[in-house]
């Protein structure tokens, strides 16, 4: 067990981060957090938005408040598996093969426009991504500690692309969205460009040894049963839902309990408590499920998500056994 200065050091060491990262993200204060947390919950994020809202200075800043290894893959359809995990080459001179490792060997990888990569490209991500490993020509190599995917995709323009699967969409930790700033917010981002991009003199502030301690640390904190019962109704609560032909898997309730230690250690407490769940159900659990065509007609993933928050109370308050969104009768086969 770690004890509360090392906890104390820990939530410092996310405080700089987040900090450092807002001088170059303007707003979208919750998804600089949740990035964070992401880290420490050793999970990888995607990014959606529209063009020019920050999504790759997110994860600029990111790596340089950190002082680790930063790689950025822009996909493109023909864009090769090797192209992103290295290939061994047969050295002349030597008469032996060597291996020359691809971007995804870096601590933190940038996947740009991730959906405009073929599906075989996609793939040659699930490895790296649940395993921190890569097997190429029957030889595996392990990830770079720590490691962390960022893949951005754009919600609106779909011309070139090809949806990501739900084998890989489950290996994201979570699913945040950069929204336009407030007026206020784009004057102050036009007037901190004013001199130069505040991306060219952002410092480090943390060290590698820094975050692998954090994440080490966030396992700490403390998780009631009461809680876990209420993570595990809630994700159980979207494979029930009417209008959900795929809910969340135990991947997602794993997730979700690693997210809310994270939460719950940059807010200065040594446990978890319900309304952390609540505050990150719909970017945890949001892009795992998948509406039935009648679902899409009336609602998002989002707003099932929050009418299954609003419906099943925390365990030991009121039981949960009837919800009034559950399918009648489940079909067969």
């Amino acid at each position: 067990m770690t004890d509360n200065n090392g906890l104390q050091r820990a939530r410092e060491i996310g405080a700089r981060v987040i900090e450092n990262v807002q001088k170059v993200i303007v707003g979208n204060n919750d998804v600089v957090k949740l990035g964070v947390a992401s880290i420490f919950s050793r999970g990888h994020i995607l990014i959606e938005g529209v063009p020019g809202v920050g999504k790759t200075m997110l994860a600029r800043s990111l790596a340089r408040s950190m002082g680790i290894t930063f790689r950025r893959i822009q996909c493109t359809a023909d864009l090769l598996p090797s192209d992103i995990t290295g290939v061994y080459i047969f050295d002349q001179r030597s008469r032996e093969f060597s291996f020359r490792p691809g971007p995804v060997m870096a601590h933190v990888v940038l996947v740009d426009e991730i959906n405009r990569a073929s599906p075989k490209t996609q793939s040659a991500l699930l490895e790296c991504m649940e395993e921190r490993q890569i097997t190429i020509d029957g030889v595996t190599h392990s990830m770079p500690e720590p490691f962390l995917v960022l893949a951005t995709r754009n919600p609106i323009e779909h011309g070139g692309t090809f949806p990501l699967p739900e084998t890989e969409l489950d290996r994201f930790l979570l699913r945040v969205h950069l929204d336009y700033p407030q007026p206020d917010e784009e004057i102050s981002i036009l007037e901190r460009q004013l001199p130069v991009h505040p991306i060219s003199s952002l410092e480090q502030v943390v060290s590698e040894e820094d975050i692998i301690f954090g994440q080490k640390t966030v396992r700490d904190i403390y998780v009631d049963r009461l809680v876990k019962e209420y993570i595990v109704a809630v994700v159980s609560a979207t494979r029930q839902h009417q209008s959900v032909y795929l809910g969340a898997s135990p991947r997602a309730s794993i997730g979700l309990l690693n997210l809310v230690q994270s939460l719950a250690l940059l807010e200065g407490r040594d446990f978890v408590v319900p309304d952390d769940v609540k505050a990150v159900a719909p970017a945890v659990l949001g892009h795992r499920m998948i509406l039935t065509a009648d679902g899409r007609t009336g609602m998002n993933e989002y707003e099932a998500i929050n009418q299954i928050l609003e419906t099943i109370p925390v365990p030991g308050a009121v039981p949960v056994e009837r919800l009034p969104f559950a399918r009648l009768r489940r079909r067969e086969g």
